[in-house]
């Protein structure tokens, strides 16, 4: 199922409760309930209520979306380190040159294919990928260099594949969701209680208060679902992608 389709249903959702529960209180109120006289207290509580699961919800915002930023950045440094060992290696024989070249793109055109599948599909990586990536560090690395041109570039080269290696253990630790069952836990319970004090607040079936009411949860609902999807940034609608790779690999098809 579409992920807009899902979340055009939750808002959906959310409404048609309000509305039907907001309803049906209406109907089996007693007929001498006045919803003007609530306690002051509950509105203040209400208040409160509502501030401070805004807080949670903006912070829990803010770490799904940083953790997607560092995803994409984790990228980012693989495909330029990757980028920088096919082209320093320039200095190196041809025959030398070349092998190293060829474990270069093996090893992205993997990444950008199968491997991105399975991040998405199974939020872990490929041991053919583990298996292509040191393959390129043997040859880099058992190389011995035999000018002191070459010797300069030997150095830089190990440091590249060793950074290459850092960004992939990186990418790693984050495929899966990020957040941990009890925040989700205190999420949905606080969207609840949020939701249910406007109950408490005596809200009436006039056509004002129950378009606030829809659209009030309705919004809970979309931010809640803005936490879902970026909780896992290589498998969700605005995750992080193989651009990097691809603009600096325009020879690797996706």
């Amino acid at each position: 199922m579409p992920e807009w389709l899902v979340l055009t249903l939750a808002m959906l959702a959310a409404c048609a409760v309000v509305v039907i529960i907001t309803l049906v209180r209406h109907r089996r109120a007693a007929e001498d309930e006045d919803p003007s006289e609530t306690p002051d207290v509950i509105e203040y509580m209400t208040m409160w209520i509502g501030v401070v699961y805004a807080i949670v919800l903006g912070l829990a915002i803010a770490g799904v979306w940083e953790g997607r930023s560092a995803a994409q950045e984790n990228v980012r440094a693989e495909a330029v380190a990757l980028h920088e060992v096919s082209e320093r290696v320039r200095v190196y024989p041809a025959e030398i040159r070349d092998r190293i070249r060829d474990d270069v793109n093996a090893y992205v055109g993997h990444v950008v294919t199968t491997e991105w599948r399975t991040m998405a599909d199974h939020g872990r990586l490929t041991d053919e990928g583990t298996e292509l990536l040191d393959r390129l560090r043997r040859d880099v690395t058992d190389y011995e260099p035999r000018t002191d041109f070459e010797a300069q570039a030997y150095q830089p080269l190990v440091d590249q594949v060793a950074a290459a290696d850092q960004a992939r253990s990186a990418r790693a630790e984050s495929t899966g969701a990020t957040m941990p069952g009890v925040v989700w836990f205190g999420l949905v319970t606080g969207a609840v209680i949020t939701i249910g004090m406007i109950f408490a607040l005596q809200i009436r079936r006039t056509r004002r208060e129950l378009i606030l009411a829809g659209l009030f949860s309705a919004l809970i609902a979309f931010l809640l679902f803005l936490i879902w999807d970026f909780d896992a940034p290589y498998s969700r609608g605005l995750a992080a992608t193989a651009e990097p790779f691809l603009r600096l690999f325009p020879d690797i098809k996706s």
